[in-house]
């Protein structure tokens, strides 16, 4: 990946790697997680906890194949459990279905199942060999006859095991290979050598897919914003371009909600049902209420809570602050560390003026004001209920309700200095004094 994080902290859909096997292990409903990390893997092992609290972490300090990945975490391995699954920390778009389907054919009597997929080009993948029903060999493709190498129901990797025999077969697996590792994959054989049941699952290839290069996480990030398309349609909302929309892992719309070209939504989105995203517009960590519009042009950053029916419009910024029901703040404005009163007018320029240098500081919009466009409100301050601000004014002390302020220097008119004027700057530029 050439990078200094992790390879499964990187992210699609705003989640990392890693997160996205955990979410997906959780909604399979399994009760127990076991990560193995790298050694110095703190960030990671921050995460894990993070996501799952609960899950243990354990550390393999040396890299000596899958087999002995997955017996770093003997201790949880030795608590015991129905069945045992082996996951990939880079294969992130394994699904909750998938995985209890795999769950399934063990609690059905397989002592082992392994995740396979039709392959449009097997080549370099292991063939899973299906007899009679029954999985009775992974053949690496370096290994395989060219009858074999014809097959296309390929090895992803993910495996589970039945509880009582899970142990036991990762520790007969042994490293007599070029490379001195110890394969997960020879579970099977050792397996159908003692007469256990093998048995195959098959999954789809997008799924399976893994993670080592940028180029292969870009294809991830495809499947999976496909994925979030395709489901939002399903649920009622409607995509003017679908392919131009980019989701996050949390986003969630409303039925009947619009999304217009070019939307991105960041982490921690929710939008209610009604409400139109129109163009170019980008949200993360917002709430927008039922019927609301945002855009287009606008961004929503964390904190922003669109009462219903409010609008934000074209090149206007909210971060931290509440647009109370009905409000308008429709273009080229700044609203941070606020609250905007129901029916508020916001006009076009205006800004919270929120950070000394220092600290952040809250601005008070009451319901029904009215703020003059090019206004400049210098926070701690507060605009009652009813108010109206003069355009161009810069409001530094608290407005009572029902009031009107003006804070700008007065007007003054010199008929005829025009002309003067320009004169002495036309000298000036010909350097004539």
């Amino acid at each position: 990946m050439r990078s200094s994080r992790a390879k499964v902290l990187h992210e699609i859909g705003g989640l990392s790697l890693v997160g996205h096997v955990l979410t997906a292990l959780r909604s399979a409903s399994v009760e127990r997680i076991a990560v193995v990390v790298g050694p110095q893997m703190e960030d990671l092992e921050n995460q894990v906890r993070q996501l799952v609290p609960e899950a243990g972490c354990y550390v393999q300090n040396e890299r000596l194949g899958t087999a002995h990945a997955a017996l770093a975490a003997r201790p949880a391995l030795e608590a015991g459990a129905d069945d045992v699954l082996v996951l990939f920390g880079d294969t992130p778009l394994v699904s909750p279905e998938t995985i209890l389907r795999v769950r399934e054919q063990l609690a059905q009597g397989a002592d082992v199942a392994v995740l396979g997929f039709e392959a449009q080009n097997p080549a370099g993948y292991g063939r899973l060999l299906v007899e009679g029903g029954r999985l009775v060999a992974i053949r690496e493709d370096k290994d395989a006859t060219l009858e074999e190498k014809a097959v296309t129901f390929c090895n992803s990797g993910i495996m589970g095991f039945c509880g009582k025999a899970a142990l036991e077969l990762l520790d007969a697996i042994g490293n007599a290979n070029a490379k001195g590792e110890f394969y997960l994959t020879d579970a099977v054989e050792i397996a159908n050598s003692r007469g256990l049941t093998v048995q195959a699952v098959e999954g789809s290839e997008d799924e399976v897919q893994g993670i080592n290069t940028r180029a292969q996480l870009a294809r991830c990030e495809a499947v999976f914003q496909a994925r979030k398309r395709a489901e939002a349609m399903e649920n009622g909302v409607t995509l003017q371009a679908p392919e131009t929309v980019h989701f996050s892992h949390d986003t969630v719309l409303g039925e009947d909600v619009v999304v217009e070209p070019n939307v991105v939504f960041g982490p921690g989105v929710k939008v209610q049902p009604g409400a139109r995203i129109r163009a170019f517009s980008h949200l993360e960590g917002a709430s927008v209420g039922t019927g609301c519009t945002v855009g287009p042009f606008a961004r929503l950053r964390p904190g922003a809570s669109l009462s219903p029916q409010a609008h934000v419009g074209n090149f206007v910024e909210i971060k931290n602050a509440t647009i109370g029901q009905g409000a308008k703040v429709n273009h080229l404005s700044y609203v941070g560390d606020a609250s905007v009163g129901s029916a508020a007018n916001i006009g076009a320029g205006t800004i919270t003026c929120n950070y000394d240098g220092f600290s952040k500081h809250r601005t008070e919009i009451g319901a029904k004001s009215f703020i003059g466009s090019n206004s400049t409100l210098v926070a701690p301050v507060s605009i009652g209920p009813g108010s109206y601000v003069g355009a161009g004014s810069t409001v530094t002390d608290n407005v009572p309700g029902d009031s009107l302020v003006i804070g700008r220097g007065r007007q003054v008119i010199k008929q005829g200095r025009a002309k003067t004027l320009r004169a002495r700057l036309q000298a000036a530029k010909d350097g004539r004094k």
